[in-house]
Parts: structure tokens; C-alpha cells; sequence
């Protein structure tokens, strides 16, 4: 029995000591990639915010034609030769967005596309901006490759590797057995701030390594996309891509087929599909790439339905169904849902936002445990009284806000006096809420 305890405490160090390792030598980048990534969970929603100019105020009526966007997009960007590829909006008041994969001021970079912002009812370019430029994407492309174009990427995907290893190591160091499960899941905050953070810390990590490892293995396979072809013996399944080159072979003529016409053909074998993107050939042996989403597709952005026409003769070059996928090939298309929290829908999004938080949160209180442990922070009593003068003072500016959106609503008349009261509910209800947690 007693050799049997000894074991057991010797395995426990040991998998303490890999935890602490991994939390002090990576503890910062899991915390970096974590705040990044569930920031980039609403990149479009913070992209709309950020640049109003997206967002259509009042739609109203039918978009313009393919053709016409198009001959818009490239009126504004003349010298851009090469293939346009059309992403449709996913609400009535988005932007049809125009890529542009290589131009040239940003040749020499990993990836940098050209982002071009249409007004589908108008066909008004309205924004030309470069993925990189923008906060949302310069965060993106610091979650998924930390700017370090390949390299960066190949070290993200094995960060991914260490936080499995993390959050497995944490899981066996939580498990307090069958018996002691009721304290182990017991916050404590009579004992001091070092008791308090150590049991939030648990608590924490517990609740979110589920989906700690689900993205953590996601991130892993979108970054090693060979390991994922071979594990899952699918080609080119990245975001909707065919591993496959196809070309015309038609006669070129003087009259060749337009994107309303290449929409229109390609929807005979999917006639209920929602489009989502269409890429303009390249030359004259070049077609048009088609990319549909059927109902049940796990994929919202991405999507796998693609068909090839001809732009020549208008013939259906290939179809790409995933209903007709193999098991492999099917896994393939859940990676990137799964990282993104699409394929949970909203409620997966959010989860995952919070997932992503709570990296950060690990890391500090972790942080803070082990320099209590060393002996350079000295333990306290918990004390939440900065936390209430912090809530009186945000009363305060609230009062100072509903009186500031008062005058607004009498001074401006009937327009703003909608959005003045909405406001003003919702800093009431908030108001509310804070007297309540004040007198608990």
C-alpha cells in the first residue's frame, strides 16, 4: 500500500512538472492565441462596427446583376488582371466582397488579398482595403501564424500540440477520484487570495478543456494541412479548395459566357443551393469555379458544392458534391467549423469566445499561484471592497451618461429620441443589476 502511494505521488509530480513547464514556457502564447482567436470568433461583426461604411442601413430591393458588380469592381481596379473571385453577403445588409488574391503591392507577402466592398443593390465599390490592413485580419493573421508567415504558422500548430498536452496534464492533476469530486469542484475564499486563485484555476480548467482540446487539435490540423490529408486521406479540402486543375477545352469565341450565365447553368444540379462564391476564369483556358451551400452543409462560409462550367461552350466541366464524399473526406470538411465554432451555430461561437478567454485567464492565475509559491507575491486575505468602489464609480458615469442621452433626446428632436430611449433602458436595466450585487 504504501509503495503504491509513493508511486502515485511520484506520477503526480511528474505530470505537475510538465504542467508547470509548459505553463511557464508557453503559458504566454496559449494566453496570446487564445485572446486573438476568441476576438476572431465575431471578425466580421467587429469589422462592421469598425467601418459603419459596410453596413447597409435599409436594404431594400433585388441586388444587382453578377455581371455588373463585377464590371464595377473592375472599372475601380483597372489594372488588376487576373481572377476575381465574388464572396456573397450572409445578411441582407452586408457587402459582396471581390477578392483578389496576389496584387501586386502585396506580392511578396504570405497572404494579403486585395478586399474589395460592394454594394450588391448599387454595384458601388465601396471600400478597396488589403487583408492585413485591417484590425480584424492583422489579428486573424496574428492568431493563426503570429505574422511569421509559414514558419509561423508550423509554430502555431505545434502550440497546439503543447496546449493538448496542457490541458490533458491539468485534467489529471484535477481528477480527485469518484470521492472527492463534490470539494474539488468547491471554490473557497475564506483561506486567502493563493486557495481562491488555485480553486478558480481548477475550476476553470475543468469546465473548458473539452473545448480546449477540440480547438487546440483543430488548430493542430489546420496548421499541418498535410497531416490532416493524411489522416484523413482527403486532398485539398482546405476552405472549400479542389485539388484538381481544370481546364477548358473549348474553342474560344467572340461571345463567351457571362457570370449570370455561368450561375444559371451551374445551378442545374443544385437547384435549391445558395450561392456563396464565384471565381472569373483566367485565360483562355480558364472557367468559372462555382461554389454552392445545400441545406445541411456544416460549412457556412467555406462550402464544398462546387461546379466548373466553361465559359466557351457553357458545359458543366465537373460537379463536387459532399454528399457523395467519403467518410475521410466528410471528417476533413468538420475541421475548420469546429475551430471556427460554425458548426455549433451561434451558441458554439460564443462557447468558444469564452473558451478562448479563459486561456488568458489560466495563464495568469497560474501565474500568480506559482509566484505566491516563490515567495514573490505574499498571500492575502480576499478582499472584493476595490471591486465594489470600482462598481459605485461605474454608477456614477452611468447617471453622467443617462443625463448626457436625456438632453440629446430633447435636443434632437423625434430622430434621436428612439435610440436615446433604447439606450437609455438598457443603461437602466445594467443600473439595476449593480444595486442588486452591491446589497449581496
Amino acid at each position: 500500500m504504501t509503495f503504491a502511494i509513493i508511486k502515485a505521488r511520484r506520477g503526480r509530480a511528474a505530470w505537475l512538472k510538465l504542467h508547470l513547464l509548459l505553463a511557464l514556457g508557453a503559458g504566454f502564447l496559449f494566453a496570446l492565441l487564445g485572446l486573438t482567436g476568441s476576438l476572431s470568433t465575431y471578425r466580421e461583426d467587429i469589422d462592421e462596427r469598425l467601418n459603419p461604411r459596410l453596413v447597409i442601413d435599409a436594404p431594400s430591393g433585388d441586388y444587382q446583376s453578377l455581371d455588373k458588380i463585377i464590371a464595377a469592381v473592375r472599372a475601380a481596379h483597372p489594372d488588376r488582371h487576373g481572377a476575381w473571385t465574388l464572396e456573397m453577403p450572409r445578411s441582407p445588409r452586408g457587402m459582396i466582397t471581390a477578392w483578389f488574391d496576389k496584387p501586386r503591392e502585396t506580392y511578396f507577402e504570405w497572404y494579403a488579398p486585395l478586399m474589395v466592398s460592394v454594394n450588391p443593390y448599387t454595384a458601388e465599390v465601396v471600400a478597396s482595403r488589403f487583408w492585413g490592413s485591417t484590425f480584424t485580419t492583422w489579428l486573424l493573421d496574428l492568431h493563426s501564424h503570429l505574422h511569421l508567415g509559414l514558419s509561423g504558422r508550423n509554430t502555431v500548430g505545434a502550440l497546439g500540440l503543447l496546449l493538448m498536452l496542457s490541458a490533458g496534464s491539468g485534467l489529471v492533476l484535477w481528477w480527485p477520484g469518484v470521492k472527492g469530486i463534490i470539494k474539488a469542484l468547491t471554490i473557497r475564499r475564506t483561506s486567502g487570495m493563493l486557495r481562491f486563485a488555485t480553486d478558480l484555476h481548477r475550476m476553470t480548467g475543468f469546465l473548458s478543456a473539452l473545448a480546449l482540446l477540440m480547438l487546440a487539435s483543430t488548430g493542430f490540423l489546420l496548421s499541418y494541412p498535410k497531416a490532416l490529408e493524411k489522416l484523413t486521406g482527403a486532398a485539398g479540402m482546405g476552405h472549400g479548395e479542389a485539388d484538381r486543375t481544370i481546364i477548358s477545352t473549348a474553342v474560344p469565341t467572340n461571345n463567351p459566357l457571362g457570370l449570370e450565365g455561368a450561375e444559371f447553368i451551374a445551378r442545374a444540379p443544385f437547384p435549391r443551393a445558395e450561392l456563396r462564391r464565384i471565381t472569373t476564369p483566367v485565360g483562355d483556358s480558364g472557367v468559372y469555379e462555382i461554389h454552392f451551400r445545400q441545406d445541411g452543409e456544416i460549412n457556412q462560409r467555406h462550402p464544398f458544392t462546387t461546379v466548373w462550367v466553361d465559359r466557351w461552350s457553357g458545359h458543366i466541366q465537373e460537379v463536387r458534391d459532399p454528399a457523395r464524399f467519403s467518410a475521410g473526406q466528410t471528417a476533413a470538411t468538420w475541421i475548420w467549423p469546429l475551430h471556427s465554432g460554425e458548426a455549433l451555430g451561434a451558441t458554439g461561437r460564443l462557447l468558444w469566445f469564452l473558451a478562448g478567454q479563459t486561456l488568458f485567464f489560466l495563464y495568469l492565475s497560474g501565474l500568480f499561484r506559482w509566484l505566491c509559491r516563490r515567495g514573490v507575491v505574499a498571500d492575502r486575505p480576499v478582499d472584493f471592497a476595490p471591486l465594489k468602489t470600482a462598481d459605485y464609480q461605474a454608477m456614477t458615469v452611468t447617471y453622467r451618461q443617462r443625463l448626457m442621452l436625456w438632453r440629446l433626446a430633447v435636443n434632437g428632436g423625434h430622430k434621436a429620441l428612439p435610440q436615446a430611449a433604447a439606450l437609455w433602458q438598457a443603461l437602466t436595466r445594467w443600473l439595476l443589476i449593480m444595486k442588486k450585487s452591491l446589497r449581496n
